[in-house]
């Protein structure tokens, strides 16, 4: 996006993004410069404290900026191009948080830009009373605003909402803070500009036709209800369609191609689609030749063969590989695609190497490339959660006709979008005329109000009132009284119907036992609600867990309690005849199903993909994208078990959780030989190593070197090598510890009282040189080690004292426990446990003996 984007959009905002430091809400179409507004305010901030001689010792401004939006695509992209541009040109540290609390915290404190998703700026931001880095946030971006209308638009409401609050209470300190909105056009302008705090004089709302480039919109309407016949019949008309404006004949000389991106609903489909332009284009041409027409389609020049024949040497999905070498200039991506071969791909379609890329609709958030045309080939794709087609959210189809933009390489833009018969003039309307934007918070108030109960936020009814009048569901309350199910539009309308929504949610709240409501009005978190808000987990969830767990759980318990947590319902949609794949798939995995599994279930998925992933099961390109979402949230519902059942005080099952978090990290059953974790240690190898005795990797790694040569033998240098690293990274932990209580230290002849308290003060020490990230090439991000130490009496399966911790160097830690009463007295076996989350087979057990009377 280059500068004369400001002539079109940013100029007239330019003064109040520049020039001053009031709130601004800029609404304007896809492409028309917003970015560069951001830019704007980025850049006032930091003249502004170099202006004030706000610097820290090394002469760097002191400033801090969060940027916001709400798919992690539009993150990494942003990250990307503000690293280039602020970052290596600028020296400025920009940050990317990652959604692991402990590292997001120091990349705040470290950064001045950081860029983010709504999820992981609501975890930092709950406690921001707490947290001076939130709280010294001079500048906040909110871009894409128009999505809080979507699926998470719940979220990004309360992250903004928290913001504008937050502005509010720090702005007598000295240190305001900013607010800068950036969305598509929209309706409810002045409601959007009062939720941000921003005056009519900065609020700003341009037309969807205002935009670089004329944009030609064609909508065609098909006569078929059934999908799969509808998108037969779209095909000669795209076809056409890219002939007759994509395709520019010279005369006399061969043909140019203007690039073209067609839309399509997923991966098997963007396929089809493009071997079916293949197809259409071979016969096109084959038939001018008898013709002796020059072909429409023209064959490429050398130099841009040569370039698709190396690109497709270089893309690891053979697929797509085949495209590239016999396409003809017709390409296809979907977003099961590994990072490096999608850019490889949109670097050849940016260059002109390619001139038609067909893709699938989840990735028009992710990728930057832009065309002449846009074909969007049906506005239905199947929804997994309600078995059914549903089309495409407007806010989707707004992104896909935008990407119809290239100032500077052409004078106006072409978009087609085919649809079902009935559908158009819906289309028009939305396409063509500013976005309403509704919130859907009153829906999913459940989690917000308990994490705000947790950090004392809300602390009786009325907080919870009051809290909801910083929103924009209250902003639009009144406007649109019928869509939020009001009696009417007045005050004492509005304050009725606020405070039925509060009761309703604290009750809900009250029963899972997360809250308790005392005196009818004072609210209080118990136990599960702060566990659930720690660990940024659902309700529904945190409940479910305090039903299903027990005191006699194993792993398989473990698995199923987790696979059905509230959290897979939308994260793992099972698309159209997927039942097929994943029924195959429970055939393959160790754990069977019930005879009445359905496997149209986002639960039963979860459990399949997890038993999958733990047995190294190759998976499809669509379900293992769908695993490695489902690995990520599958650690933080694990750690919340091992808080529930260590609160209930059960031993052996919070054991167990511990375990399946080492499992889910290394991609191993807990039967399985630890050597199963070293990088190419198949089941030969490994059993080659038992029976010389290894066991353990501390077995392999105090081996002799020649005897350690054989059991390698056979790997490569490079392979070699990522063993030694894997088992320098190892833990290799020492632990000592000593016994005290109220008569001062424990040795195994001191007699101890029922009731007295026991502190375990443990020593940890660790070669520094093995600290680091996880290595663990099977889970799909990157890891921190962390560790438990736990007290427990195996004998009565009794939990006595937990701590979650972190390695330095050198670690210590307290624990206290209450030596429990016995009626008979006597010796008590107790074990102190230290217990990695990560890495299996480095766990280590201490017991002693308290003689209790």
């Amino acid at each position: 996006m280059g500068w004369f984007t400001l002539i079109i959009c940013s100029l007239q905002v330019f003064n109040s993004l520049y020039n001053s430091d009031e709130n601004v809400f800029i609404a304007a179409p896809t492409g028309s410069g917003k970015t560069v507004c951001a830019e704007l305010a980025l850049f006032r901030l930091m003249t502004t404290a170099i202006a004030n001689q706000q610097v820290d010792e090394s002469g760097e401004p002191i400033f801090k900026c969060v940027y916001v939006t709400p798919h992690e695509e539009l993150v990494e992209q942003r990250y990307a191009d503000w690293s280039a541009r602020f970052g290596n040109k600028l020296g400025r540290r920009v940050v990317r948080l990652t959604g692991e609390t402990a590292a997001d915290l120091k990349l705040l404190a470290r950064g001045q830009i950081i860029v983010t998703t709504p999820d992981h700026w609501d975890v930092l931001s709950r406690r921001w009373k707490q947290r001076k880095h939130v709280q010294s946030v001079n500048l906040f971006i909110a871009d894409e605003l128009h999505l809080i209308g979507a699926e998470a638009g719940p979220v990004y409401e309360v992250v903004c909402s928290r913001m504008r609050y937050m502005a509010s209470q720090i702005e007598s300190s000295g240190q305001p803070l900013r607010i800068v909105g950036l969305a598509h056009s929209v309706t409810s302008l002045r409601d959007m500009a009062s939720w941000l705090g921003c005056s009519s004089g900065s609020s700003y709302n341009f037309q969807p036709n205002t935009r670089p480039l004329p944009l030609d919109l064609s909508i065609v309407e098909l006569n078929f209800n059934h999908q799969a016949s509808r998108l037969l019949a779209a095909n000669r008309p795209m076809f056409r369609a890219i002939n007759r404006y994509a395709c520019l004949t010279t005369g006399s000389g061969p043909g140019l191609h203007r690039p073209t991106i067609v839309y399509v609903a997923s991966r098997r489909q963007a396929q089809r689609t493009a071997l079916d332009l293949i197809t259409m284009q071979a016969t096109a041409n084959a038939i001018g030749a008898t013709q002796h027409q020059q072909p429409k389609f023209v064959p490429l020049s050398g130099h841009l063969e040569e370039a698709l024949e190396k690109a497709a040497g270089q893309i690891s999905d053979s697929a797509v590989s085949e495209i590239l070498r016999y396409g003809g200039g017709v390409a296809y991506l979907h977003k099961a695609l590994n990072k490096s071969d999608r850019r490889l791909v949109e670097a050849l379609f940016s260059a002109g190497a390619l001139h038609t890329l067909v893709v699938s609709r989840d990735l028009a958030w992710t990728s930057s490339i832009s065309a002449y045309l846009v074909i969007v080939l049906d506005t239905q794709d199947y929804n997994g959660k309600i078995h059914a087609y549903e089309d495409y959210p407007i806010v989707d189809l707004i992104q896909m006709v935008g990407r119809a933009n290239r100032p500077g390489l052409d004078s106006d833009a072409k978009a087609i979008i085919f649809c079902q018969t009935g559908k158009k003039e819906y289309l028009r309307k939305f396409l063509h005329d500013p976005l309403p934007v509704e919130s859907h918070l009153d829906h999913e108030l459940h989690d917000h109000f308990n994490a705000e109960i947790v950090t004392k936020t809300i602390e009786n009814k009325q907080d919870a009132v009051d809290y909801l009048t910083w929103t924009f569901l209250y902003q639009r309350m009144t406007q649109n009284p019928n869509y939020y199910n009001l009696q009417g539009v007045t005050h004492r309308h509005l304050s009725d119907h606020l405070s039925e929504l509060v009761e309703t949610t604290l009750t809900d709240l009250e029963q899972s036992k997360c809250i308790s409501i005392d005196d009818e009005m004072d609210l209080s978190p118990l136990n599960l609600g702060m566990i659930a808000a720690y660990y940024y987990i659902f309700h529904s969830t945190i409940e479910l867990f305090s039903l299903s767990l027990t005191n006699k759980m194993k792993i398989r318990g473990l698995l199923d309690v987790i696979s059905n947590a509230s959290e897979f319902d939308t994260l793992l949609p099972v698309r159209h005849h997927e039942d097929t794949v994943l029924r195959q798939l429970a055939g393959k995995v160790p754990q069977k199903l019930a005879a009445k599994a359905s496997y149209t279930s986002s639960h039963v998925k979860a459990n399949l993909l997890l038993q999958a992933h733990l047995s190294r099961i190759t998976l499809s390109t669509e379900l293992q994208g769908d695993t490695d979402r489902l690995l990520v949230c599958t650690i933080r519902l694990i750690q919340a078990c091992v808080d529930v059942l260590s609160s209930n005080s059960w031993l052996g099952p919070a054991l167990a959780a511990m375990e399946f978090s080492q499992m889910i990290t290394q991609a191993v059953w807990h039967k399985d030989s630890y050597l199963r974790q070293l990088p190419h240690f198949n089941a030969d190898r490994i059993s080659k190593c038992q029976t010389a005795g290894v066991e353990s990797i501390f077995d392999l790694m105090e081996l002799e070197d020649n005897a350690r040569a054989q059991l390698l033998e056979g790997l490569s240098q490079a392979e070699v090598a990522d063993v030694a690293r894997f088992c320098n990274r190892y833990p290799d932990v020492e632990v000592t510890y000593d016994l005290t209580g109220p008569n001062g230290l424990i040795s195994s002849k001191t007699q101890v009282r029922s009731g007295d308290t026991i502190s375990v003060n443990v020593n940890i020490e660790r070669d520094e040189a093995n600290a680091g990230p996880v290595l663990s090439p099977f889970f799909p991000q990157k890891r921190e080690e962390g560790w438990w130490l736990v007290v427990g009496e195996v004998k009565t399966n009794s939990l006595l004292a937990i701590k979650r911790l972190t390695l330095a160097k050198s670690t210590k830690v307290r624990l206290e426990l209450t030596v429990p009463s016995s009626q008979s007295g006597g010796r008590h076996e107790y074990t102190l446990f230290f217990m990695s989350d990560a890495y299996m087979g480095c766990d280590q057990e201490y017991r002693f003996t308290l003689d209790v009377r």
